[in-house]
């Protein structure tokens, strides 16, 4: 809290204001603390509220200045940069058109350039002065991101840059809560997925005694590849993050070494709290397969063919705090306690409507919109509900005072 307080009066100094940090500090608590804004946000809104306080309006988009990456510790904030291209990662989305680490001589860190902004990409090796690049922060790590207003200009001398440090430590699956780590894991493989990329070797999920994780081989890195159910030990893998979902990327340095030993896949319970989104496709009453259990699609396990499937109620729903989505999964007795439908109920239900998908929009009815908090162990992308429930939903008066306290212009 410190830290904000002092960089809003860092800039109200620039304006000769002068405000008291703990008439800061009380704004910045009341969002933070109370309305569950991101630090960055609640920071430019304080800034702005005693800005305008003092006569001042707050510019939409503030001109660039020239920085080195070293002195960049606030986000929203809008610089010039002579960097050189230390790393390129291959995008976790379509959104984003290049991804990786630039530097100069105080240090680096991530770039990401949105595909929207239309600009050439960057060279791995290369320097180039950035304008207009906006700063931004994920669980302490800043980064920038080039938009359609960011220019890109090839220098012609090359900028001195700090190595990208890749000094891999040795890290447990449940351990993993920041992108770009460089860590070294002892899993077993769990799952290995049908590929649609490619790009891509192999992915699927790996996992040690805290959890699992999803892992993706890129061809490029030219390794052997990993077989299902097999233990080993993996070196230089690279943290990525997605949606609030991590993963595990390996590349030309990483190194897999088979284990002679069986390692036990765990997990460790995580708790989420925000309110249901939406109810999935595939919730509801469905069949599963007698045999493996899992969920047939017409009728057809992906493992044993054509089978003869058993009825079984489920959730697969999306929960939302504002800052993050996350998956879950609720098995049939939390469904059944839940919704105050019983799995007869439902296959009666559907039996009278001739569509199962009448079951699912009843769920809907009844729980999209409403807030919860949920515990369980995560598998993947997905939250196995232990237990779950309902919490006092957002009234209107709480979101016009936060709208005041935010001072939304």
């Amino acid at each position: 809290m410190k830290e904000l307080v002092d960089q809003i009066q860092a800039r109200l100094r620039d304006q000769k204001i002068t405000v008291e940090d703990v008439d800061i500090e009380s704004r910045l608590k009341k969002l933070i603390t109370d309305f569950r804004v991101p630090e960055g946000e609640a920071r430019r809104s304080v800034l702005n509220y005693f800005l305008k306080e003092h006569g001042i309006m707050p510019q939409a988009r503030a001109s660039s200045e020239k920085v080195k990456v070293g002195e960049i510790k606030e986000t929203g904030r809008w610089v010039d940069l002579e960097v050189k291209v230390l790393d390129l990662w291959e995008p976790a989305s379509a959104a984003i058109s290049q991804t990786g680490l630039v530097g100069d001589s105080t240090g680096s860190m991530k770039f990401v350039k949105w595909a929207k902004s239309e600009l050439p990409n960057l060279e791995l090796g290369k320097s180039y002065l950035l304008k207009g690049v906006v700063t931004d922060e994920f669980q302490g790590r800043y980064s920038v991101k080039l938009n359609r207003t960011s220019q890109i200009e090839p220098l012609d001398t090359d900028v001195e840059a700090k190595p990208a440090s890749k000094a891999a430590r040795p890290t447990k699956v449940v351990d993993i809560n920041e992108p770009g780590q460089w860590v070294d894991l002892t899993v077993k493989v769990s799952q290995l997925w049908e590929i649609n990329s490619e790009s891509i070797s192999q992915s699927g999920l790996i996992g040690d005694e805290t959890g699992t994780i999803k892992f993706v081989k890129w061809v490029k890195a030219d390794l052997p590849d990993l077989v299902e159910g097999k233990s080993y030990s993996l070196k230089n893998l690279v943290t990525d993050e997605f949606q609030g979902r991590f993963s595990v990327k390996l590349n030309r340095t990483s190194q897999i070494e088979p284990l002679d030993i069986d390692i036990e896949i765990g997990s460790v319970a995580a708790e989420f709290s925000g309110a249901l989104v939406d109810v999935q496709k595939g919730s509801g009453l469905i069949k599963r397969c007698p045999i493996c259990k899992r969920s047939l699609t017409k009728g057809v396990c992906s493992d044993h063919g054509k089978v003869d499937g058993t009825y079984d109620l489920r959730i697969k729903a999306v929960l939302d705090d504002g800052h993050r989505v996350q998956d879950v999964l609720i098995n049939r007795e939390t469904t059944e306690r839940l919704v105050d439908l019983t799995l007869d109920e439902a296959k009666q239900m559907a039996m009278e409507a001739l569509d199962h998908e009448i079951v699912r929009s009843v769920i809907e009815g009844k729980l999209v919109g409403r807030y919860y908090s949920i515990t369980g162990p995560r598998v993947d992308r997905y939250l196995l509900v232990e237990s779950i429930s309902e919490l006092a939903p957002v009234l209107t008066s709480d979101v016009d005072e936060l709208l005041a306290a935010t001072e939304v212009v």
